[in-house]
């Protein structure tokens, strides 16, 4: 894996460079599953066109000499406003995969949400944060197998994550044409590593279908309602986050229903496609919802000027994923502290040009001649 600290060739030094730079170390599968959307991906192309669709209003003579990018989440200190998704299989890209990510975000102070779909356990990557106290959050789908589900839960609680993530998008996947075309399948020796209970679990090579298609079809539960979320919160005293809001009645309703955050997201623009762009829909989601729950956003974090405006229209933090995985790829644990350190160094730098001393003086007169 390249060095991305000591590379006299190519020094990326932004996150688009990353993902060009990543393509060379990936196989065309793999780097097809993790950037593809659904169907034609309009959503996955709108997430990041809807940030430019946000112009910024920067005050001026702002003492901006002493700049504070920390804040928290459910109560739990961030250095910066930033959490990593939760993305599946990251062992494609590095072979420490989720490890190597994990012990990136610990270093830099951000929070990380580890998939169901890991290819390294629940136990391996909450041992990596325990030392330094990172924010952790455990990503779940909800399976056919109740026992299961439960099993799941009970060893993210034991193992010190700090919440339940629950996915609301996925109740079947969505439709990525380059998957099928290319029939995605894990290659052998790699598996999910928490889920080796399930008999007969398949996430290996269908003739003429992706195997990922196969295992959401045989094992994810299409008939969660909200009255589920009264029995996962019945089995775990964890603060429950949803993550897949795009509506501001779905989001009243996952506060009545006891959610403590709520995860504005399109699912990266790999379920629906024509769905909203989750920068779209942030604004009337923290509206509705107020200071009942804390609203993050997902999808399409490119720049640090990104994350200004998410937070200028209510964000409390951005979960970033893709270019996680782009510099896993290039250079593992390095690779993906570099992300983190140019998202970091921009949002700086864009806060100070903005007249935002600290992340509480970021707000929405920032974008308020914006017609959202």
């Amino acid at each position: 894996m390249t060095d991305v600290s000591n590379n006299d060739r190519f020094h990326p030094i932004n996150l688009f460079e990353y993902e060009r730079l990543a393509k060379q170390h990936l196989s065309q599968m793999a780097f097809d599953y993790y950037s593809s959307g659904a169907w034609d991906e309009i959503t996955l192309q709108d997430n990041w066109a809807a940030f430019e669709r946000i112009k910024l209003r920067p005050r001026m003579l702002v003492d901006v000499s002493d700049r504070n990018l920390s804040t928290s989440i459910l109560g739990q200190p961030l250095q910066l406003p930033l959490l990593i998704a939760p993305m599946a299989f990251q062992c494609l890209a590095h072979p420490v995969g989720e490890v190597a990510t994990a012990l990136a975000a610990a270093s830099a102070g951000v929070g990380m949400v580890l998939s169901t779909l890991a290819t390294k356990s629940i136990e391996d990557v909450a041992t990596v944060g325990q030392e330094q106290n990172a924010l952790q959050w455990f990503q779940l789908y909800i399976h056919k197998d109740r026992g299961l589900t439960r099993a799941l839960v009970e060893r993210a609680y034991t193992a010190g994550y700090k919440a339940l993530c629950l996915t609301v998008d996925a109740p079947i996947l969505g439709q990525r044409e380059r998957d099928r075309r290319n029939e995605f399948a894990l290659p052998p020796g790699m598996h999910p590593a928490n889920l080796a209970t399930i008999s007969g679990l398949n996430v290996y090579h269908q003739q003429g279908e992706s195997g990922l298609f196969t295992y959401f079809a045989e094992q994810l539960n299409a008939s969660v309602t909200w009255r589920d979320l009264e029995w996962l919160q019945s089995i775990c005293p964890l603060p429950l986050v949803l993550k897949g809001i795009l509506r501001e009645d779905d989001a009243i309703r996952a506060v009545e229903y006891g959610a403590k955050a709520i995860i504005v997201s399109n699912h990266g623009g790999r379920q629906l496609d024509s769905a909203i762009a989750s920068l779209d829909a942030l604004a009337e989601i923290v509206a509705a919802v107020g200071s009942t729950a804390e609203v993050l956003l997902d999808g399409g974090i490119r720049r640090g000027t990104d994350i200004l405006k998410a937070l200028a229209i209510g964000a409390k933090a951005v979960l970033v994923g893709r270019p996680i995985l782009w510099g896993l790829a290039v250079g593992g644990q390095a690779g993906v502290s570099h992300i983190i350190s140019l998202l970091q160094n921009e949002l700086d730098v864009a806060m100070a040009l903005s007249g935002c001393p600290n992340i509480q003086d970021i707000d929405y007169s920032l974008v308020k001649s914006v017609n959202l």
